[in-house]
């Protein structure tokens, strides 16, 4: 009985520190520094949320360019279900997989005769990435010109205006947030696409 005195309030203390204090104090700090990312890193449009800078969406149209493929259950991009196929290299399915994307790309890019770019074809392990690679934003770039009426050069210079750069450059390669691309897509474009994803 003796030390049931002293679990109680090492219990209530520490719950109050590692419960109810730490998480105000950190929460309170990244709202006070970096506001914008404690949100959500949220994408607006107008007063309209539209999307976060770190999670992909399903983009279909031709009219747009396209992310990686997700495989999170239920529906693609599904953030309450983030993961991947968990499929091996060495398993059937997936060698199905990767072959249908490549033939539904050739398909939709009928004027890229060269081999896909990988990222188009696998998913990630989250099945929510926001960024493609460089070559596969300009493997879609005549599709794009083609249904938006515009010059592959304006195309060619929107991702090249929207690249992000890694930071120091030895981190990794330079990529483009789709979503964002897709927004300057749309407000560069003067022929709109049809049911617009993002509105």
């Amino acid at each position: 009985m003796s030390y049931l005195r002293p679990s109680l309030v090492l219990l209530i203390l520490l719950t109050l520190i590692t419960g109810i204090a730490y998480p105000l104090l950190t929460t309170g700090l990244a709202k006070l520094m970096f506001s914008h990312q404690a949100s959500g890193s949220l994408v607006m449009l107008g007063d309209e949320v539209v999307g976060s800078s770190l999670l992909g969406q399903n983009f279909t149209q031709p009219g747009y360019f396209a992310g990686r493929p997700s495989v999170t259950a239920d529906m693609p991009y599904n953030p309450m279900a983030s993961g991947g196929s968990n499929l091996a290299i060495s398993n059937p399915a997936l060698d199905q997989a990767i072959s249908e994307r490549v033939k539904a790309l050739h398909q939709a890019n009928p004027t890229q005769t060269g081999p896909v770019p990988v990222d188009l074809v696998t998913a990630s392990g989250s099945g929510l990435d926001p960024q493609i690679s460089l070559e596969a934003a300009y493997y879609q770039a005549p599709r794009i010109a083609t249904v938006r009426q515009m010059p592959l050069s304006e195309v060619k210079q929107l991702i090249d205006d929207n690249v992000q750069k890694a930071t120091p450059n030895f981190f990794g390669e330079s990529v483009v947030n789709v979503l964002n691309l897709n927004m300057a897509l749309d407000a560069k474009s003067q022929v709109k696409v049809p049911a617009n994803p993002m509105k």
